[in-house]
């Protein structure tokens, strides 16, 4: 089985931060802000404190000490979407711009 620590491996990232968490939620659960700030502020020391590249930092964190099934189905075949064909990515992305072509961001 696929975990979200192999993907982040797999992308190589030039540092990172790793909190074992399900896919959407890397800050924490919702409504419960303490928490997200907490996170971010361990991530942002965390970052501080690297200095090979290619390191990995796994914060503490457990989303449920006593529920571990979201990792039997975040990371097994299927659960994402599958990619569409790029001719079709590239036309969503076309249409994406479209929309917002002329708007300003403030």
């Amino acid at each position: 089985m696929t975990s979200a620590m192999d993907i982040t491996r797999a992308v190589n990232p030039p540092r990172a931060v790793f909190v074992n968490f399900p896919l959407g939620h890397q800050t924490g659960k919702p409504d419960q802000p303490g928490l997200q700030r907490q996170i971010v502020r361990d991530a942002l020391r965390a970052f501080e404190t690297i200095d090979k590249p290619g390191t990995i930092i796994e914060l503490p964190y457990v989303w449920d000490p006593n529920d571990r099934r979201w990792e039997e189905t975040d990371y097994t075949a299927g659960f994402l979407q599958e990619r569409p064909a790029k001719k079709d990515a590239d036309k969503a992305e076309a249409e994406r711009r479209s929309r917002y072509a002329g708007v300003s961001v403030k």
